[in-house]
């Protein structure tokens, strides 16, 4: 039985204009084959250890209702596995914002974009640690 509970609220999620113009002003960027992730370490302090955005480019997907499709596929891949990265920042005592941008022009399937996610937040997790 799994213990953790796997939950994505609203204050979970990276609502602030003024912090998201920071993010992409002054923010650190890596790449994954199926994301952009543009991250910093939280300038404010935040009710948990990260906070983040999802984005789905309207010139790849024209239709509102695949990019709200693959946007639920991504929210539902990281509610899953953000455990990951809160272990991590709360056994470190930080807090990280960050957005994840998808890449492409094709509909990936909720495998594809599970696996893309645990590696984008190990991926994640080795840049905190680079910048420390």
């Amino acid at each position: 039985m799994n213990t953790r509970r796997e939950t994505f609220e609203k204050s979970e999620r990276l609502c602030s204009t003024k912090i998201i113009s920071g993010l992409f002003d002054n923010g650190n960027v890596f790449y994954t084959p199926l994301f952009k992730v543009v991250w910093i370490i939280s300038p404010v302090n935040i009710p948990y250890p990260a906070q983040i955005a999802f984005s789905v480019s309207k010139r790849g997907f024209r239709l509102a209702v695949t990019r709200n499709l693959i946007k639920r596929r991504m929210r539902e891949a990281y509610r899953k596995n953000k455990y990951l990265l809160y272990e991590y920042l709360v056994s470190e005592n930080r807090q990280v914002v960050f957005t994840a941008i998808l890449r492409g022009n094709k509909v990936p399937d909720f495998t594809v974009i599970e696996k893309s996610t645990i590696e984008m937040l190990k991926r994640l997790i080795d840049r905190i640690r680079e910048k420390e």
